[in-house]
């Protein structure tokens, strides 16, 4: 088997470089092409692509124009070379080892699955960075999920996307590129839907820089949680314990401070809260000897709270528009009524 590996970017001049070089230094029996989807770059992400792809014929360049990674994974599989049939997925913020593509061809190989996909475990650099890391790479930080928590490989639902048979990622249509997150679950749904397979392999290291600032964390967040929310109404599917506490926080926080103007004791929801999130992170901290991991505690309230109001959102919004859907739907009846009662 080779792999066609597709690299979507935005302003990825820190990371290019060296990502390019590293996958170049697999054989081309192995890595078969470089797809780098860039959606616009202005800090010398394209000219560093263009640079590679002069020296290496391996290495091309694809527009972007809607500048979101699924769109920029679909027009690169639309573009690559046929004679090869699998598609590797890698983020260019991410780190992986030298080897990475010829594992994942070998875990297809040996596992005979449709999709591989990957553990990923999260390092920061610097002081908030670090401390987001270490919430995220805690089971009060993910619920548990097998890719983030688990260290036994074996079939799946979901993970982090890695490697796909390129037939059955075509036959799936590719991502949706509706969505604004979550797209990689959302397709995990179609593959399953028609039959196939997917393989957590923990054996495959990939490290994740995550947001170092607040903000930002909350912006992710936000539309992770408003992402899940379209996936299970478009599949139907039930969310597990992990992704139903999110938004439960979120609603029991907001109703206990809009309540207490008129009854204080319900300060006391918050306040809970908040000591859980303080003694989680004080573990952190003796774990790690660290004492700057007390800032897991924002970090952690950030992730669920903006993932909880994310979902409530959308949740909403679907039911406003499922409303009028309905709402539409009985006036066609009685126009159709009132017209063959005229006839």
């Amino acid at each position: 088997m080779t792999a066609t590996v597709i690299i979507p970017t935005l302003n990825e001049i820190a990371h290019i470089d060296t990502l390019l070089a590293k996958l170049l230094g697999e054989p081309a029996a192995v890595v078969g092409e470089i797809l780098v989807a860039d959606g616009g770059s202005s800090d010398g992400t394209r000219e560093a692509v263009s640079a590679f792809a002069r020296r290496s014929p391996r290495v091309r360049l694809i527009d972007n124009p809607e500048r979101i990674q699924a769109a920029g994974v679909n027009r690169a599989v639309a573009a690559a070379d046929r004679h090869f049939d699998v598609i590797v997925r890698v983020d260019a913020h991410a780190l992986y080892p030298a080897d990475y593509v010829a594992r994942l061809l070998a875990s297809l190989e040996t596992s005979k699955a449709d999709s591989v996909v990957v553990q990923l475990t999260t390092r920061g650099h610097g002081g908030f960075q670090r401390a987001v890391a270490i919430a995220q790479n805690s089971k009060i930080g993910t619920g548990g999920s097998a890719h983030r928590m688990g260290n036994v490989s074996g079939w799946v639902e979901h993970g982090h996307h890695a490697a796909f048979r390129r037939a059955l990622f075509e036959r799936a249509g590719g991502y949706d590129t509706s969505f604004e997150a979550n797209e990689d679950a959302e397709l995990d749904a179609r593959l399953r839907a028609l039959g196939g397979r997917i393989w957590l392999d923990t054996t495959i290291p990939v490290i994740y820089y995550p947001r170092a600032t607040l903000s930002g964390l909350a912006r992710q967040y936000f539309r992770y949680g408003s992402g899940r929310a379209r996936t299970s109404y478009k599949h139907g599917e039930r969310l597990r314990l992990r992704q139903m506490l999110p938004p439960v926080v979120a609603l029991a926080i907001g109703f206990s401070l809009l309540g207490a103007i008129l009854l204080p004791a319900l300060l006391v929801i918050p306040l809970l809260y908040a000591l859980v999130l303080l003694a989680a992170s004080s573990l952190f901290a003796v774990k790690e000897r660290w004492l700057g991991a007390l800032m897991a505690a924002p970090a952690l309230a950030t992730m669920h709270i903006a993932w909880g109001v994310g979902f409530l959102k959308r949740k909403a919004l679907q039911i406003r528009n499922r409303k009028h859907m309905i709402g539409n739907e009985i006036e066609r009846v009685r126009r159709t009524k009132r017209g063959g009662e005229a006839i």
